[in-house]
């Protein structure tokens, strides 16, 4: 479900157009609650608590709701600076770089994405919560996409849940890949012998990867990888697998020589917008340092 007429924000409050169906109605209350329901595909239960709460109120031609309320930071603002990839009033898509966490694991943790987030936020007057909708492993870097309020959130969770998310990463690998090799499925599951490991298992968690071979060097292979799954490592696990570990990732097998951690960059982030449904594409040029590790890789050709 999604809205794809005209609409604008005022302060607070999403403002519509619903036209006669909800006007001209007898209940017009009732109605502006079967039109929400249809056009931003919610359910009862969250409309009856907006209508609770006073958060939907109806105004001449026009249906309003209170999208857009203000809210108590979570997070502590840790300044630095940042790559704002994508914004609007419903969702952020930030770049994560290498070596930062995009949350918390522990409470003493305050240099995390989150924190920046927060501090992005703060700075730039806008009173949010940080909802990320998804991660990426501490030295992955790519982009992360935000909800700025519950209604994206709640949208942007069932997508993720649906697969409707679609996320396009790069990796430089040890060893030549096949072209041949282009879906990897195989379920992942934990390393009984190793707290940080995965593994593929048979008793694991269905996962699906597809990959595509750009270039071969010397003895490594540059591919890109689509996932039909988000299993934890799930890149790492399955092509170290197939015998060509990440270069860097050397908890999966792969050799640090050329690089200090895995060479894996999140490129291409495509996502529904929540109020309209349109795809958004973001995309996430690669870091100087997949630069300068594919000229080191060329040069041993």
């Amino acid at each position: 479900m999604s809205w794809h007429g005209n609409w604008k924000r005022r302060g607070e409050w999403l403002e519509v157009t619903p036209g006669r169906e909800v006007m001209a109605s007898e209940d017009r209350m009732m109605a502006a609650h079967q039109w929400l329901a249809r056009h931003f595909g919610l359910s009862d239960k969250i409309i009856r608590g907006w209508m609770a709460e006073n958060g939907i109120q109806l105004a001449g031609d026009r249906l309003r709701v209170r999208l857009f309320r203000a809210e108590e930071p979570e997070y502590e603002p840790y300044y630095r600076e940042l790559n704002i990839l994508y914004e609007d009033d419903f969702c952020l898509v930030v770049h994560k770089p290498a070596g930062m966490l995009v949350h918390p694991t522990v409470k003493e943790q305050h240099l995390t994405l989150a924190h920046a987030v927060a501090a992005y936020y703060e700075s730039t007057g806008q009173r949010l919560r940080v909802r990320h909708i998804h991660r990426l492993d501490e030295h992955t870097s790519g982009p992360v996409l935000y909800a700025k309020n519950d209604f994206a959130h709640l949208k942007l969770d069932e997508a993720m849940r649906v697969k409707e998310i679609d996320r396009t990463y790069v990796a430089f690998v040890q060893g030549i890949v096949s072209p041949e090799l282009q879906v990897i499925d195989l379920p992942i599951g934990k390393d009984r012998h190793h707290k940080q490991r995965r593994r593929v298992s048979p008793t694991g968690q269905h996962a699906v990867t597809h990959v595509k071979v750009v270039e071969t060097y010397s003895n490594a292979s540059l591919v890109r990888l689509d996932l039909d799954t988000g299993r934890t490592h799930q890149i790492r696990v399955h092509m170290s697998h197939m015998g060509h570990p990440l270069i860097g990732d050397t908890l999966y097998g792969g050799q640090s020589s050329l690089f200090p951690y895995q060479a894996l960059h999140g490129e291409r982030l495509s996502f529904p917008h929540p109020l309209t449904a349109e795809r958004e594409v973001v995309e996430d040029p690669w870091p100087d340092s997949f630069h300068e590790l594919r000229s080191s890789l060329m040069a041993e050709e």
